[in-house]
């Protein structure tokens, strides 16, 4: 693998839904998440992670060192047990995580073995205790850039299961959408964590070309049409930083052209840098 990321980034990613759900809430029906104060649609930061994860695991094939761990239907008292397996010198005790340098080994085993331990963290301290680990990417919720009137739609099933229910009236059912958003996520990439998992170099442009790309494998009837269109990276000199996340994230500002109209594409907003406020020590790249 390449060297271990030694500078900070923070990053920008708009995304755009159209006629789907984004980020469906169970406890209110699957409705399209919400902010009950603003209207602004949300997206959680666990849904984003998961479409990198899946987006990693298609492109990196599910191996080492680019394995998947939080994946569905894994059971993670195995996953975890291979970690001692790999490493038959290191004593497994029950719910107990080895001492001192054992305990690291099998830690740095995980970290090793799955890019999204490395890169997001992950809490192993199951029966089989592989230890904790905080990740150096994180994200913050995405919202949003104006309110959103989310959409009942009536739908109807012409097929019926079983003999009994063929000359029944056909089955109703309800799908909701949002006719169209443009969302906005922040995100942050630590490199003192990064010293601290091995998250290296390459893992990081894997990373860039996954929030370009999650959104390509994960279409479906439900999802309408989402699609990545502008990332916007803050690179620091230097692994502490060389300004404040909040301030850079300022020099980001994206405004509907025409507010008599609801917006309904992505050439109905301008997205603008202020470039000649960039603080000195950050390169800014768009993709």
């Amino acid at each position: 693998m390449s060297n271990v990321l030694d500078k900070r980034y923070e990053f920008v990613l708009f995304f755009e839904v159209e006629n789907g759900n984004p980020n469906g809430d169970p406890d209110a029906g699957n409705m399209p998440r919400i902010d009950p104060e603003t209207s602004h649609g949300l997206v959680t930061d666990v849904c984003l992670k998961r479409k990198v994860r899946n987006y990693i695991d298609l492109a990196k094939g599910g191996k080492s060192p680019y394995d998947i761990y939080v994946r569905e239907s894994a059971v993670l008292n195995n996953i975890n047990k291979e970690a001692y397996l790999a490493n038959p010198q290191i004593k497994q005790e029950t719910k107990k995580l080895p001492k001192d340098k054992d305990g690291e080994t099998i830690t740095q085993y995980m970290c090793n073995r799955f890019f999204d331990i490395r890169a997001f963290g992950a809490v192993m301290t199951t029966e089989i205790n592989c230890g904790q680990v905080r990740g150096p990417i994180q994200f913050g919720f995405a919202k949003s850039l104006d309110p959103i009137v989310p959409q009942e739609i009536t739908i109807t099933r012409m097929a019926v299961t079983n003999e009994k229910d063929a000359e029944k009236e056909r089955t109703m059912g309800r799908k909701y959408i949002v006719p169209y958003a443009l969302y906005r996520a922040e995100g942050y990439v630590s490199a003192p964590l990064a010293k601290r998992t091995g998250f290296s170099e390459e893992d990081i442009e894997i990373f860039w070309n996954s929030l370009l790309n999650m959104f390509e494998h994960d279409h479906s009837a439900a999802r309408g049409r989402m699609a990545s269109r502008k990332l916007v990276i803050f690179e620091h000199v230097t692994s502490l930083g060389n300004a404040p996340a909040h301030q850079l994230f300022d020099l980001i500002t994206a405004k509907l052209l025409d507010d008599q109209k609801p917006p309904r594409c992505f050439e109905d907003y301008s997205i603008n840098i202020n470039y000649a406020a960039k603080p000195d020590g950050i390169t800014i790249t768009e993709l």
